[in-house]
Parts: structure tokens; sequence; C-alpha cells
């Protein structure tokens, strides 16, 4: 079923590129079963197209996995390392959409996401925030949420699960600049 964009008040066609200042990509894992640990990444690039028909939308994300911060430098460093991220090998994480679905109400974000060299789909949960206008010109707002098994893309392949959970929460909080 299509969804016009009719139907998401003060909807805007166009490019958009992310506002780091303004905009989170976190990460969610449970460490030793009892405690969750939550990390960011600082360095990130997204572009949003909005299409006419808000299923014709893209989104395209580049991740630097040097710029993990779990606020603790030497976990930090362990994360970034061949043990997890092999950031020094695999620079950078991404994903780009395959698709966009609408159900019942609800935002479906398909696509790649490319980590430690492997590529897999994933589908992200998403909420689109709205459009409005700052000092610098339209904002769009959206987040979105999905889970990943770190095995599927061979991350922490020698970390058993009871240290560090298998499942990682991924969230993402954007806002997003229009630039045409």
């Amino acid at each position: 079923m299509s969804a016009p964009t009719t139907e998401i008040p003060g909807y805007v066609a166009g490019t958009w590129k992310l506002d780091g200042a303004h905009s989170d990509v976190t990460f969610v894992v449970r460490h030793l079963g009892v405690s969750k640990v939550r990390g960011r990444f600082d360095q990130v690039e997204t572009t949003i197209v909005t299409a006419e028909n808000v299923l014709d939308s893209t989104v395209t994300t580049t991740i630097h996995a040097t710029s993990v911060d779990t606020n603790n430098e030497q976990r930090d460093g362990h994360v970034r390392s061949a043990d997890f991220l092999d950031a020094e090998n695999f620079p950078t994480i991404t994903f780009t959409s395959t698709g966009v679905r609408a159900d019942d109400g609800d935002f479906f974000i398909d696509g790649d996401l490319t980590l430690h060299g492997v590529t897999r789909p994933v589908t992200l949960a998403a909420e689109l925030g709205g459009f409005g206008d700052s000092p610098n010109g339209k904002v769009l707002g959206v987040s979105a949420s999905t889970e990943i098994n770190r095995g599927d893309f061979a991350v922490g392949a020698g970390v058993p699960g009871a240290v560090v959970s298998d499942k990682i929460k991924i969230e993402l909080d954007i806002e997003a600049g229009l630039q045409d």
C-alpha cells in the first residue's frame, strides 16, 4: 500500500544531511549478562533523500569505527581492536537503504549493513519526528532502531556471549538539514 506524502504534515521532498550536533548514533550491549553498556559513534555522515512518495526515499550512512565512545578510554580501545570492530582493517560501518515500507502507520527502512567487512540485510523501525524550521533552514527529525547479532557480522568472534551479549541494540536519533 502506498503512503502518499500528503499523509505526513509538513512533508518536504529533498536531500538532507545529518547535523552531528543534534544527532546520536548509539548502541547498547549487555556485559556479563547483568548490566548494559552504552556507546556512541561521534563521526557519522548520513544523507537522506525524501522522495515525492515517502516510500521511494533513501538513506545512506557511513560511521567511522574509530569514533566509538563508551565513556571509558580503555574499553574504547578494546572495542576498536581486532577483538571487536577491528577499526584498523575495517575503518567504516555503512548502511544503505534498499526500501522503505509503511505498515499500519509505522515505517520500516530495509537496507544493507556492512560491519567488520560483512554485509547483511537489516530492518530499522523508524519514527518520523517531523519537519520544521531552524535559523539555518528546514530540518527533518527521524528516530530508528534495530537489533543485530554480533556473530552475524563476525564481531567479537573470540568473546563469549556470557561476557558480552550477542545481541546489540542500535538506536539512531537524527536531525538533518535540507541541502536543496
